[in-house]
């Protein structure tokens, strides 16, 4: 947990397919950004079908604008997984104040980013629980173990039929 001036705070960075359903956690503390904790989202991600190994690569992701820098774009492209994540205004300013060194501007996929919102609706399912919406447990450990296990309950309740 982190210090701001509210308390003591923790932030949940999280990662969710179409079905709303979480696919890895990373809990810091409150005042730490986001971009830098993109890439250890993404490392946890192991999804197991039927037979073979783990998938670990994601065709898209889709991001806010909190995700948008270089680095993170550049280990998408690296790893062959399309970015969806808008720019933001100041990043825009900025390469265009660079004129033609600034390179090409940032395009994204609008309607793969209207997609972007089953990770708002999984963190609105992951605050049913009144434990974790108001952060009840002192320490980080237990607040994770927490939100694993409500995650463990929301694929298991999306496995039933009806």
């Amino acid at each position: 947990m982190g210090r701001s001036r509210g308390g003591l705070t923790s932030k949940v960075h999280l990662a969710a397919d179409p079905r709303c359903r979480p696919l890895s956690f990373v809990l810091t503390p409150g005042q730490a950004g986001d971009s830098p904790q993109f890439r250890a989202v993404l490392s946890r991600i192991k999804v197991r079908g039927p037979v073979g190994r783990p998938r670990t690569r994601p065709a898209a992701v889709a991001a806010d604008k909190a995700y948008s820098s270089r680095t993170n774009r550049s280990y998408l492209r690296g790893r062959g997984i399309k970015a969806v994540i808008p720019e933001k205004a100041d990043q825009a300013a900025n390469r265009k104040n660079k004129g033609s060194k600034g390179g090409r501007p940032v395009s994204h996929d609008r309607v793969l980013y209207r997609e972007r919102n089953t990770v708002e609706r999984c963190i609105n399912k992951l605050k049913q629980w009144r434990g974790l919406a108001t952060r009840y447990d002192k320490s980080p450990e237990s607040y994770l173990a927490g939100l694993h296990l409500c995650g463990a309950l929301l694929w298991l309740r999306s496995l039933q039929p009806g």
